[in-house]
């Protein structure tokens, strides 16, 4: 007779996903200040191009840092290749301000999205949610969930929107260290901030389905 080993045990220890694990923990808050932060402080110190090649360095740095502990090729890949486009722009304009152009106006077009997910009745919260969880679309049927998931995605918008109104004005005003501040401070911080207002959402959805009749 052969005995299966009992599965019970790793299930009951598996630990749910925080929002900050889901940006890949305090190294990849980390990982993700560390270009921009070395891009302000070498313009500041040697230039455009001391800073061009500084950051491209540095991000090719933490990409294979992430090769070498074995984690996943797509966020090394992705962060080189970010900072790749940016500092590319930059060279190619010769302003240092330009680093930060593609962000700022993704910050309104993400913006935008999320806006007219919740006028089309999808939010975009309440999708990309159930859908990284594997919990269906049974929410969308019930419209108190949905009034959940349009707060949530209110919230994603509002935090993309202000991105763009507060980078949009230091560019303008051509304050390269500041929008390196405002990129840090209103990057993975106001982020982490939204994605609990996403749990929330997905917490009160989930309470509310369970409640109503099969």
């Amino acid at each position: 007779m052969t005995l299966t080993p009992p599965q019970q045990a790793p299930a009951h220890r598996r630990k749910q996903a925080t929002p900050l694990d889901q940006m890949g923990g305090t190294r990849g808050l980390v990982y993700s200040t560390l270009p921009v932060v070395t891009f302000v402080a070498a313009n500041g110190a040697r230039g455009l191009r001391t800073a061009t090649i500084a950051a491209m360095a540095v991000a090719v740095g933490i990409g294979v840092e992430r090769l070498w502990r074995k984690e996943s090729v797509q966020p090394a890949l992705g962060g080189v290749f970010g900072v790749a486009v940016a500092a590319g722009v930059s060279w190619y304009t010769g302003s240092a301000k330009d680093y930060f152009l593609i962000g700022i106006w993704a910050s309104l077009g993400g913006a935008l999205l999320f806006l007219a997910s919740v006028l089309a009745r999808r939010p975009l919260a309440g999708v990309l949610w159930n859908a990284a969880t594997g919990h269906g679309d049974a929410w969308r049927t019930d419209p108190v969930s949905r009034r959940y998931y349009d707060i949530a995605t209110l919230v994603l918008a509002t935090v993309f929107g202000a991105r763009f109104a507060v980078q949009l004005y230091l560019y303008e005003a051509d304050e390269v260290g500041s929008l390196g501040v405002a990129k840090v401070v209103m990057g993975y911080p106001l982020l982490g901030l939204a994605l609990l207002v996403v749990a929330w959402a997905a917490r009160k959805s989930k309470h509310r389905l369970a409640t109503l009749p099969a």
